[in-house]
């Protein structure tokens, strides 16, 4: 998680301590890449059980959760928007153009299994601007 100028305390001692927790995070963070280059590079008597290397990592997997969790949010939001822009009518095709209709259905409108009349589910409708050559 970073933070810009703004978002940082006045205060020294809280600055202080900021980088102090920065720096022991970073120190954990390091004793953990040793250990998983010794476990994949050492000779194999200094293997990790898998279940125990899972868990060193399990704190530092959930806080790039929480920080992707909060990026996605954003993305959602703006993606949201995009969608909603996308969808306003940008106009549609002059009435004077000629059009044909074409209805794609199907035969028979009987279920068959038990002969009842199928359900319309939905329907698309849609305009396309085709250009003719001259007739």
């Amino acid at each position: 998680m970073t933070m810009t100028a703004d978002e940082l305390p006045d205060d020294l001692n809280a600055l202080k301590a900021m980088v102090l927790s920065r720096e022991a995070e970073n120190a954990r963070l390091r004793q953990i890449i040793k250990e998983l280059q010794r476990h994949r590079f050492g000779r194999r008597a200094e293997t990790l059980p898998e279940d125990q290397l899972l868990l060193g990592l399990e704190e530092a997997e959930q806080v790039e959760a929480d920080g992707l969790e909060e990026k996605e949010q954003a993305a959602t939001a703006l993606r949201q928007s995009q969608v909603a822009k996308r969808r306003t009518n940008r106009g549609s095709l002059p009435a004077h153009l000629p059009r044909i209709e074409v209805v794609v259905d199907i035969d028979d409108h009987a279920c068959p299994c038990c002969r009842n009349n199928l359900h319309r589910i939905g329907e698309d409708v849609s305009e396309k601007l085709d250009i003719v050559p001259a007739q």
